[in-house]
């Protein structure tokens, strides 16, 4: 049942063991209710109160606030008028803690993403849109990491949705990994490879979970963890900043679907997201690269042979995933 499956971007392994799989339903958490903690201790609901007042910018401009944009109170990179320095002590290379660490949070103290107005989704993208370009504009900035954590064991600190924007002086290996791959991708076929994975998954249409006109929802091949979900605009385009106002309805549109598939199959797990973008880089467009936003349900851990080897082992193949995401399917012969 097992086999090994390559990544054809970063060239990366996973191991695919669906016989390893438990039954579904012990695999997934147990059926719950989420308990909101309370509204007079959470920091999101009275800005004024919490000290987060004003905002650095609010949505609609004027009036109540339906989405607010934020400094980190706790942040992971420190603020400053100047770029961070690279330096080095003996043979370690390092750099100051500079950068930007914002937060976005919308009103209601209990809808995450998937729980939002079709119109506040696309907002919500729109003002973190707005984000990427001024960091991209302050000329220190390379990389903006956008990602939001829904519950603790995805990493939530507190339970009123929130979506946080990292902006870095450096390229994480992780994205500089995928560029390189892309490019000699690019190099070799003359065409972006997630343009060509698409146009393959289309016609094999057994690990696309959704599509719309301008963006498409599918199980990668080469999933990591058990129903990942990565969604893409159609139109290929490298920068997530880019991206025009119909591209970013639709992207946000399957985003929510998708996790609304994920609350509704997989008992409502825990889950993580983020946008994958070129970086900014004067000189280089970046062009092979194709932007997207990736979903991972928190199904399963990393252990031992994963975290030595670099190597995941996925125990749901993304065929049987997808079919379960769009309520037709079965993992290790349990019906869902």
């Amino acid at each position: 049942m097992s086999e090994l499956r390559q990544d054809l971007v970063s060239g990366d392994w996973i191991i695919m063991a669906p016989g390893r799989a438990r039954r579904l339903h012990d695999m997934l958490p147990a059926k719950r209710r989420r308990l909101p903690t309370s509204k007079s201790k959470c920091p999101f609901e009275n800005l004024r109160a919490s000290g987060n007042w004003p905002p650095r910018f609010q949505y609609p401009a004027k009036g109540p606030w339906k989405i607010a944009v934020m400094r980190n109170k706790y942040p992971a990179l420190r603020r400053d008028e100047r770029c961070a320095m690279e330096m080095r002590q003996g043979p370690y290379a390092y750099m100051e803690g500079i950068g930007h660490h914002d937060v976005v949070v919308t009103r209601d103290h209990t809808k995450d993403f998937a729980s939002l107005s079709s119109a506040e989704a696309t907002m919500l993208l729109r003002m973190v849109q707005q984000m990427h370009r001024r960091f991209r504009d302050d000329g220190c900035s390379r990389y903006v990491s956008t990602f939001a954590n829904w519950g603790p064991s995805a990493g939530a600190s507190l339970y009123h949705p929130h979506y946080q924007l990292l902006a870095l002086p450096i390229i994480p290996p992780d994205v500089a990994h995928s560029l390189e791959g892309s490019m000699v991708y690019f190099a070799k076929h003359r065409s972006c490879v997630h343009c060509d994975m698409l146009t393959f998954e289309r016609e094999a249409g057994t690990r696309i979970v959704e599509a719309a006109p301008r963006a498409i929802a599918v199980a990668p091949f080469v999933s990591r963890q058990p129903f990942e979900v990565r969604i893409y605009p159609k139109r290929h385009a490298s920068r997530f900043e880019d991206a025009s106002l119909r591209d970013i309805r639709e992207v946000a549109g399957l985003l929510q679907s998708a996790l609304r598939r994920i609350k509704k199959f997989l008992n409502d797990p825990d889950y993580n997201f983020f946008i994958h973008t070129a970086p900014f880089h004067k000189g280089h467009d970046f062009e092979h690269y194709h932007w997207h936003v990736e979903v991972f349900p928190k199904i399963s851990m990393l252990a031992g042979f994963e975290l030595s080897t670099g190597v995941d082992i996925n125990v749901v193949t993304p065929e049987e995933a997808a079919a379960v995401l769009k309520g037709k399917g079965k993992v290790a012969g349990t019906d869902v």
